[in-house]
């Protein structure tokens, strides 16, 4: 339409970047909020977890600063060895 008259001091309208109701703000949007769910999630995951001797091994004591929190050490006198 390039007949149309536009007004210099209308606003400067763009066509924005879209796939139908898709826009990059509201993917911004949704990847943060999914990945702190999903953060979330994997905290609470591994909370409850914590009581496994196999994550508490793999996972948790394999932590740089904090993995000697979870190391469980039997004192000789409960080994019935």
């Amino acid at each position: 339409m390039p007949n149309v008259y536009r007004s210099p001091y209308g606003p400067k309208l763009k066509n924005g970047l879209h796939f139908g109701p898709w826009t990059p703000g509201l993917i911004t949007r949704l990847g943060f909020t999914t990945g702190a769910f999903g953060g979330v999630a994997l905290f609470a995951a591994i909370f409850f977890a914590e009581g496994v001797p196999r994550v508490r091994r793999d996972i948790l004591q394999k932590i740089p600063v904090f993995g000697s929190y979870w190391v469980r050490e039997i004192p000789p006198s409960d080994n019935p060895f």
